[in-house]
């Protein structure tokens, strides 16, 4: 197990490279960036003070300003400069690979901060999503699913089965818009709050108050991520059971007289939540960087999702590179312990036993 998590680590290096050095080079050829950005805002600027100097009076100064000329090719180069894009791209490169390897991702270009910082400003909102709605699909899906492998093609089986499709074919903003509309001052209620993870001035209230004003500003965003989540993972549980239940050992269980509960949760259990507890890491991160993005918007609340979102839109390359080292690194990270969970559900598994 030791040589095969070390080869596993080994491997972390080339797919993070790999990754970063694929982004950076399509990058290179995205229109529209940070200095493209920039100078469109001051040529902008410039036209308007153009038409403002026009209406009032004539510009005494031939040289104050430019006009149809243009910039002056020496601003240009200064917010070149500023961004850092006066160097060729493989310098940039390989100076953005050294600040990684020092967890050093530079500061953002239109937030003053570093990109560290920002990521641990906004993770506390992405973490609360991720890891309640996480929690909560796995709550509800392994009982509901169990259940429906043993009364596979019951009445109950189809009912849940309906709400499930329901679920899974509703996509999670779609949700989130609903509830905002029904339940958060759109068109009809307005019980649960809109913005943020809590009241402002709630700081000075007594802790339980805090408590319950947090969870009170979950609800939609938790309820609108668990929906599609929890029915993938209701049949998933559902096929394992009833792949298991089907085979020899579990007939031979039964015909030595152990009972049926003795026989789904002594025998059946480990095997078929071997591939749903081990997937728990990886489901986590999916739902922390992924799911989160379009109800972060909905609902405004300031997390990672958001964050990279405007970064993207802005070209604020910095945050862009910085967080997608994070979350890739993260996200490899997972995988590992999510091998590892392998042994812990099952220790018959060796992977340094394969070939």
């Amino acid at each position: 197990m030791a040589a095969y998590l070390i080869r596993r680590l080994i491997l972390v290096i080339p797919t993070l490279f790999g990754i970063i050095a694929i982004n950076f080079v399509i990058i290179q050829f995205a229109p529209g960036g940070p200095v493209e950005q920039m100078l469109a805002e001051l040529r902008g600027k410039g036209a308007l003070s153009s038409r403002l100097g026009s209406a009032s009076s004539d510009i005494g100064s031939a040289g104050a300003y430019r006009g149809s000329q243009g910039l002056d090719p020496h601003v240009i180069a200064d917010i070149k400069k500023m961004f850092g894009f006066d160097k060729p791209p493989l310098t940039r490169f390989a100076e953005m690979l050294w600040g990684y390897l020092r967890f050093d991702f530079g500061r953002s270009f239109f937030r003053d901060k570093s990109v560290l910082a920002l990521v641990f400003e906004k993770l506390p909102v992405s973490l609360s999503l991720g890891l309640w709605s996480t929690l909560l699909i796995y709550i509800v899906s392994i009982p509901l699913g169990i259940r429906k492998a043993v009364r596979d093609g019951s009445r109950f089986d189809v009912a849940t089965s309906a709400a499930v499709l329901v679920g899974y074919a509703l996509p999670g903003f779609l949700l989130a818009i609903l509830l905002v509309v029904l339940f958060a001052g759109g068109s009809f209620l307005s019980i649960f709050p809109l913005n943020g993870l809590t009241t402002e001035g709630s700081r000075s209230w007594p802790w339980s108050a805090r408590v319950l004003d947090y969870l009170w500003h979950m609800v939609l965003p938790i309820t609108a991520m668990v929906a599609g989540g929890f029915a993938s993972l209701t049949m998933l549980t559902k096929n394992c059971f009833l792949e298991e239940i089907g085979k020899q050992y579990t007939v031979t269980a039964r015909a030595k007289g152990a009972s049926e509960t003795r026989v789904l949760y002594g025998h059946i259990f480990r095997n078929a939540m071997l591939l749903i507890v081990a997937g728990f890491p990886q489901a986590f991160v999916g739902i922390l960087f992924t799911s989160a993005l379009l109800v972060e918007i909905v609902f405004s609340l300031d997390g990672l999702g958001l964050l990279g979102f405007q970064a993207a839109i802005q070209r604020d390359y910095p945050v862009m590179f910085g967080t997608l080292y994070i979350f890739t690194l993260l996200g490899l990270v997972m995988q590992i312990i999510g091998d590892m969970m392998y042994t812990v559900v099952d220790p018959r598994i060796d992977f340094e036993s394969r070939r």
